[in-house]
C-alpha cells in the first residue's frame, strides 16, 4: 500500500526523509552498534543527539541564552499544572484568553493552585474568532498570562501578541511551534507537545526563562519542577530519549529547508489554497472567522451530518486520511503541519472540487 496523506490533528504526519532516516538507523546508530532506543540516556553516544537537538532548537527559533530549553513528558496537559505550580510563587494569580478547548483545560488545572482571571473570550460563537483585548482589564501583578497562539479544534490562531508588560507572557503553542516564526524574547514560557511539528508523541518542550526558574510552590513535585529540570540539563529522570532524537532529524530537516520563516511562506501558500476554495465553494463551508484563521487547522463543514461522513468515507478511500472533525465540533478538519507537502493539499482541494460536482 502507497503511503496517504494523513490530515490527523496529531499525532501527526511527519517528514518522509525523517523517516527514512530513522528506519536506517533504527537497529544500529551509526557508530554505537546500537538503537537509539536501547541506549542509556547517561552514553556519551546519547547526550551527543540530545545536545544536538537542543542546538538546533535554539538555533532555529533563535532561543536567547537566557532561556533554558527542557525536554519533559505528560505533553501540554502536563504544563497545565506546571505553569501555574512554578508561577504561583510570583503571585497567586494569572490572566487567561480563553479561545478554545485547550485554553479552557489550563484555566481548569490553574484554578486549583490560585486565581485563573479569565479577561476575554470567545466562547460565544464557539470560539470561531480570536477575541479583542482590553489592556485595561489586565492585573499587572498578575504571575502569568496565558494564550493560546493556535487553536487545534477551532482552526484559529493570534495574528498579533498581546502587549502584557512585565507580566510574563505564556503560550501552549502545541500546535504551530516551528510553523511560523515568534520573537522567544516575548515570552516567559513557551510549551508544546510535539506530535504536530516536532517529533512523535512523547517529548514535550519547555522554552523558559532564567528569571522564572526557582518560584515554584512548596507543594509542586519535584518532577514537576522547572528548576529540577533545569538544573539537571532534562536528565533528572529517564527522558523520552526516542522522541528526542525524533526531533533532532526533525530539525536538521526544517535547518534544511531553510528553517521557520521558509517553512511559514510554505505554510501561507497551502493554507491559502484550502481557504481560498471554501470561499468560492457552494457546499463546503469554513467555521473560523477570516481575520483569524490558522495556518496548521483548518476546519470546515458541508451542507448535512450524512454528506459530511459520506465526505470523509470517500476522502480515506482516495488516500486522503483523518480529514473528520474533532469530536466536539462535528464537520470535517484538515491539519496541515509543517510536514505535508503542498501536493497534498493540491490533491486534498482536487478531490473536494470532484465531491462538490457529485453534489451539485
Amino acid at each position: 500500500m502507497s503511503r496517504v496523506y494523513n490530515f490527523s490533528a496529531g499525532p501527526s504526519v511527519l517528514p518522509e526523509p525523517v523517516l527514512e532516516k530513522a528506519a536506517k538507523e533504527l537497529l544500529e546508530y551509526p557508530g554505537s552498534g546500537q538503537s537509539v532506543m536501547e541506549m542509556s540516556h547517561r552514553s556519551p553516544e546519547y547526550q551527543a543527539i540530545f545536545d544536538g537537538a537542543e542546538a538546533l532548537f535554539r538555533e532555529v527559533m533563535a532561543i536567547p541564552d537566557n532561556y533554558k530549553v527542557l525536554f519533559l513528558q505528560g505533553g501540554a496537559s502536563a504544563q497545565f499544572a506546571m505553569v501555574p505550580l512554578n508561577l504561583f510563587g510570583i503571585a497567586p494569580t494569572a490572566d487567561f484568553v480563553n479561545t478554545g478547548t485547550w485554553s479552557k483545560k489550563a484555566i481548569s488545572e490553574a484554578k486549583r493552585y490560585g486565581t485563573a482571571r479569565v479577561v476575554a473570550t470567545s466562547e460565544d460563537k464557539k470560539f470561531s474568532y480570536i477575541p479583542k483585548l482590553d489592556p485595561a482589564t489586565f492585573d499587572p501583578k498578575a504571575a502569568y498570562f496565558h494564550i493560546t497562539t493556535n487553536n487545534t479544534i477551532e482552526g484559529t490562531r493570534f495574528r498579533s501578541l498581546p502587549e502584557v508588560g512585565s507580566v510574563p507572557l505564556v503560550a501552549d503553542m502545541s500546535s504551530n511551534i516551528l510553523g511560523e516564526v515568534y520573537d522567544v524574547a516575548k515570552f516567559g514560557i513557551i510549551y508544546a507537545g510535539a506530535q504536530k511539528n516536532i517529533a512523535p508523541a512523547g517529548v514535550t518542550v519547555v522554552i523558559v526563562r532564567d528569571d522564572l526558574l526557582g518560584k515554584a510552590l512548596p507543594i509542586t513535585p519535584t518532577l514537576f519542577n522547572y528548576k529540577i529540570h533545569a538544573d539537571e540539563n532534562s536528565m533528572y529522570n529517564t527522558p523520552p530519549c526516542y522522541c528526542i532524537y525524533m526531533a533532532k532529524l526533525v530539525l536538521e530537516w526544517l535547518k534544511g529547508f531553510g528553517g521557520v520563516a521558509a517553512m511559514q511562506q510554505m505554510n501561507e501558500r497551502k493554507a491559502a489554497l484550502l481557504y481560498d476554495f471554501l470561499d468560492n465553494s457552494k457546499v463546503f463551508k469554513g467555521t473560523a472567522a477570516t481575520e483569524f484563521r490558522s495556518l496548521m487547522n483548518v476546519p470546515f463543514t458541508s451542507p448535512t451530518e450524512e454528506t459530511d461522513k459520506r465526505f470523509v468515507k470517500e476522502a480515506a478511500a482516495a488516500g486522503l486520511v483523518n480529514l473528520k472533525g474533532h469530536r466536539s465540533v462535528g464537520g470535517m478538519r484538515a491539519s496541515i503541519y509543517n510536514a505535508m507537502p503542498e501536493q497534498g493539499v493540491v490533491k486534498l482541494v482536487e478531490f473536494m472540487k470532484n465531491f462538490e460536482h457529485t453534489l451539485t
